[in-house]
């Protein structure tokens, strides 16, 4: 098995929270995942319309609220171009804080989790403060720290309307002291930030597409082109790890089989950067072929490229795969 950069075993990340077992980015699902054994929490920040930094997938809410079923707010429904993309729907930025408290989370994929179902209209929108307190008590009660890796949703859009994300995410992460790394798909607030604080920051990197602020400054680089050892080499003056998706590591072929592993693990460690990888799921539709019905194999396979850390929904699956480890 290849050692991880930092000679200490991956880390667990929960993605959205418990996501596998409560409807995601919920004090519930984040509760759930600490208790599972996960070493950090992940919230997708975004912004509401007085400020406040909340956790959302997206910032279009109808298919992860019950905001559509609200008369009262009917006449914010809008169509709004999104990192490129058109969206229909309410969006945070137009809505106060105490508006969304009044609505209630929903599984946002219902077909793939029933069971989740059973828990839609029973929890609020957290904000970031609430997600740090919670960290916080868990940390004191467990006896371990618990850390928040918070991403940083469509920057470039946010700034765009005055509602910038990354001085109010450092005001909040410059009290706590408990492990932090920030994320971000985009480039350009990943520098910025590296120039404000020394907490760890975290290039994300997809498998296809390219950085939102690379489209608005018209640079021909891709996601898949900043894998190579040389763009690497300059992802590592502004962060400490890269978080990638599983196919840059370990790619398949159309039909859903794996291939050999790439480098990029190698490649990443050579320059100094950690490499967390995500998504890590239970259901087979996001296995691969060669994993149906066993997401522990494609943990361990990946543990034993020597990968630093893995996004899952799955807190209890992912801590038992790294138990087999030790």
């Amino acid at each position: 098995m290849a050692k991880t950069f930092t000679n200490q075993s991956p880390i667990i990340i929960a993605h959205r929270g418990a996501s596998g077992y409560r409807p995601e980015h919920t004090l519930a699902a984040y509760e759930l995942a600490i208790d599972l054994g996960t070493d950090y929490i992940e919230p997708d920040l975004v912004i509401t319309k007085d400020g406040i930094l909340i956790a959302r997938h997206e910032n279009e809410i109808s298919e992860t609220t019950d905001v559509a079923i609200h008369a009262e707010f009917t006449h914010l429904k809008t169509t709004k171009i999104i990192d490129g993309e058109v969206k229909i729907g309410w969006f945070t930025e137009d809505f106060t804080l105490a508006e969304l408290k009044t609505l209630t989370a929903k599984e946002r994929i219902p077909q793939i989790r029933p069971q989740n179902i059973a828990y839609n209209g029973i929890f609020t929108i957290p904000t970031l403060n609430e997600i740090i307190d919670l960290a916080k008590r868990k940390s004191l009660e467990i006896g371990r720290m618990i850390g928040i890796y918070p991403e940083t949703k469509h920057p470039t859009y946010f700034k765009s309307i005055g509602l910038p994300l990354e001085d109010k995410l450092l005001t909040a992460l410059h009290k706590i002291n408990l492990p932090i790394f920030i994320q971000s798909f985009e480039v350009g607030n990943l520098q910025e930030l590296s120039k404000k604080t020394d907490l760890p920051l975290v290039q994300l990197i997809n498998d296809s597409g390219k950085p939102y602020d690379f489209v608005v400054n018209g640079d021909h680089r891709t996601y898949q082109y900043l894998v190579n050892p040389t763009e690497l080499i300059e992802i590592a003056k502004y962060a400490q790890a890269i978080g990638v998706n599983k196919n840059l590591v370990v790619p398949k072929d159309s039909n859903g089989k794996l291939l050999s592993p790439t480098s990029l693990v190698n490649d990443a460690h050579q320059t100094g950067l950690q490499v967390h990888v995500w998504t890590f799921r239970n259901e087979n539709l996001f296995l691969p072929l060669d994993f149906q019905e066993n997401p522990q194999d494609e943990y361990q396979l990946f543990f034993d490229l020597g990968i630093d850390g893995v996004f899952s929904d799955f807190t209890d699956t992912a801590v038992s795969a790294r138990n087999f480890l030790s």
